[in-house]
């Protein structure tokens, strides 16, 4: 499979391509972010990198992150933490406090807000210096310790938290939360604010396409067993409530990002991560959609 031809052609059909997706503005240091941008990065098992764009610049991951912190947990806690968070697709946006009512203070998934804000929590409880132990997992599947967070997006997310700390309140009343409320909103935050760029999200996600090891030096991360429900669940949540969408379009598993990146995975094949800010009005990349979904067409694979 000639991956670069493919991306090439990816990258002549985007420059053609016109998006009415808008940059996230509720996260003010996000507005200022250019909204041309746009990188690609393919990591393949077998053959190595392709590329185009801006795929080497960092950007903030925001919910990406999700992913590596269920990972922590799921290996922390294995089945367990399933009692405190559901593995159902929400169907609601991302941020919906309603549904959490209804549900009585137990998330739909791990990847909506109220869900994250759970994992964040069992993190807390779980790790004796949270903040640390999380970034040095992000080091460690990426071999990349120069990887950080941007200290302007954590404080510019953390002054407009209303929304989370509501989630966050409303679980505590159901016995849900177990630590401090500010304490669980800042872990959540700096997961957030960690910038990664195509190339290295490509690598961190390699886990997933490769039944939990690392690829380059075969390091076991999780279980084969684990990476598996980990796939299932960025396959039915991982797109917020436009999760059907993207697995019709793109028949890949993985997961969005209001910062504009999406990384996705080809089991036992490839990693893929692309990056515009441009959001549609579900919160995920408008263009980035459209890329993923012309490589598994110009490919001819998908996971169905």
């Amino acid at each position: 499979m000639d991956y670069q031809q493919i991306l090439n052609q990816i990258e002549a059909e985007l420059s053609a391509k016109k998006s009415t997706g808008k940059v996230a503005s509720y996260i003010p240091e996000l507005a200022k972010i250019d909204p041309e941008k746009f990188g690609m990065h393919l990591h393949c098992i077998n053959s190595g990198h392709y590329y185009f764009g801006s795929n080497n610049e960092r950007f903030s991951i925001q919910s990406i992150s999700k992913v590596f912190a269920l990972t922590q947990a799921m290996s922390l806690l294995g089945d367990d933490l399933f009692k405190r968070v559901d593995v159902e697709p929400s169907g609601n946006p991302f941020n919906s406090l309603v549904q959490l009512e209804y549900e009585r203070g137990v998330p739909r998934n791990p990847f909506i807000n109220a869900g994250a804000l759970v994992i964040s929590d069992i993190l807390i409880s779980q790790l004796k210096n949270p903040k640390k132990d999380f970034l040095d997992f992000i080091h460690q599947i990426t071999d990349d310790k120069s990887i950080e967070i941007n200290t302007h997006v954590f404080k510019s997310e953390k002054e407009y938290s209303y929304r989370n700390a509501a989630l966050l309140n409303l679980m505590k009343a159901f016995g849900n939360i177990e630590n401090d409320i500010e304490t669980v909103l800042d872990f959540y935050i700096y997961q957030c604010a960690i910038e990664m760029s195509c190339k290295e999200l490509s690598k961190a996600f390699m886990i997933y396409a490769n039944q939990g090891k690392k690829l380059s030096d075969n390091t076991q991360i999780l279980s084969a067993q684990k990476t598996k429900r980990i796939n299932a669940i960025m396959q039915t949540c991982g797109f917020y409530d436009e999760a059907g969408e993207f697995s019709f379009r793109v028949g890949l598993p993985g997961k969005s990002g209001v910062g504009g990146g999406i990384a996705s995975i080809h089991p036992g094949q490839y990693s893929v991560t692309v990056w515009n800010p441009k959001l549609n009005p579900k919160g995920n990349s408008e263009l980035g959609m459209f890329a993923l979904e012309r490589l598994t067409t110009l490919t001819g694979y998908s996971i169905f």
